[in-house]
């Protein structure tokens, strides 16, 4: 097989789909590995470090798209490159169709297979390919909430672990998965109030359990939410129904009982948003103003540490790469349920339920 590393081009995208060792193995599995020049540049990884172990440099996306069999990326395409795929064609990367009508409808018009990593799943039950990104995206959501309490950033002017007799922040995160666990943890380490909320009762469980006596567990319902939303200098936006469209958690009319100057992190926003008054955003230009309330909704967070997020992406994508290139995309599906959930669109169509539900008029 042919597999095809493109540059990413979504902005402030640092990235990499592919490490030096994910090319070598791939080649020394007997597939042509092709990069296209300097994709390995925003994580720290040079073009001789992939021709070294086998991949062949060329020096355009075009070429990446017009002769690859298969394409690994890490974030959706973008319009540009969506021109360039060619039906049949499989790409395997990070799509959230569900928070797109646009790229939704320009992928089916391509007839691409899209292999979601977003929906794949272990044997467990897990989303394995999601999880590295999350723990980035649940650590970050803090250090850069924490940043957006800040007075420059027209927050509250705030420290959110307080200091010596002046009381900590108060953070509240909503969803209590694997983004979630990792800020209250985080943000519980720099001292702050944490509230953490699930509908899932033994996962609060476990988490009372693991957490530190700094953090509160509670049941995730409106009036919990109405209650504690108000009272919250940091609020982080964690929920995730696997492929579907985040519900929205937070309104505007309880937007505006929040403090001014506090700080809403939406890590849902790839997929929608959890807050009512969410839009992506970039890391150029990471928040915005709403009703007094700073809003950071930047929906490709791990990609400004491109280092540390390539290598615990590639870590966890490489197996599936070896699997589905060796075995090619029908064997690859037929292997497991789980596998072919990743599936979320072959000749047109829709495979997965979760963004069929989304757009039912593309059906």
């Amino acid at each position: 097989m042919i597999i095809g590393i493109p540059a990413e081009i979504k902005q402030d995208e640092y990235r990499v789909a592919l490490l030096p060792v994910g090319a070598r193995l791939l080649c020394e599995d007997g597939h042509e590995v092709l990069l296209e020049h300097g994709a390995g540049m925003g994580s720290g990884f040079a073009d001789i470090d992939y021709t070294a172990v086998g991949a062949t440099l060329v020096k355009s996306a075009d070429e990446i798209y017009s002769r690859a069999d298969m394409i690994i990326k890490v974030k959706e395409p973008q319009p540009a490159e969506i021109e360039m795929m060619r039906e049949d064609q499989i790409l395997f990367c990070y799509f959230h169709f569900a928070g797109s009508r646009a790229l939704t409808e320009a992928c089916l018009k391509k007839k691409i297979a899209a292999v979601a990593y977003e929906t794949l799943h272990d044997n467990k039950g897990q989303l394995p390919l999601l999880t590295p990104m999350s723990e980035v995206a649940g650590k970050m959501s803090i250090q850069e909430g924490a940043k957006g309490l800040e007075k420059p950033m027209m927050g509250r002017g705030i420290l959110l672990g307080g200091v010596a007799g002046v009381k900590p922040a108060e953070v509240l995160v909503i969803g209590g998965g694997v983004v979630g666990t990792n800020a209250a943890r985080t943000a519980a380490g720099l001292g702050a109030n944490v509230v953490i909320m699930d509908i899932n009762l033994d996962r609060l469980r476990y988490l009372d359990e693991i957490m530190p006596a700094n953090v509160t567990t509670l049941y995730c319902d409106p009036h919990a939410i109405e209650q504690y939303a108000p009272k919250a200098d940091l609020v982080v936006g964690a929920v995730l129904i696997p492929g579907a469209k985040a519900p929205v958690l937070i309104d505007r009319p309880l937007l505006s009982q929040m403090k001014k100057g506090a700080v809403l992190v939406d890590v849902s926003i790839d997929q929608g948003g959890c807050f009512a008054t969410s839009r992506p955003t970039t890391h150029s230009e990471p928040v915005f103003v709403e009703e007094g309330i700073v809003h950071y909704c930047v929906s490709n967070m791990p990609g400004a540490v491109g280092r540390t997020s390539s290598q615990a992406l590639c870590n966890a994508t490489l197996p599936y790469c070896r699997k589905l290139a060796a075995l090619g995309l029908d064997k690859f599906l037929a292997e497991s349920s789980d596998q072919e959930a990743a599936l979320n669109m072959r000749g047109g169509k829709l495979t997965c339920s979760a963004v069929a539900e989304v757009f039912p008029d593309l059906q």
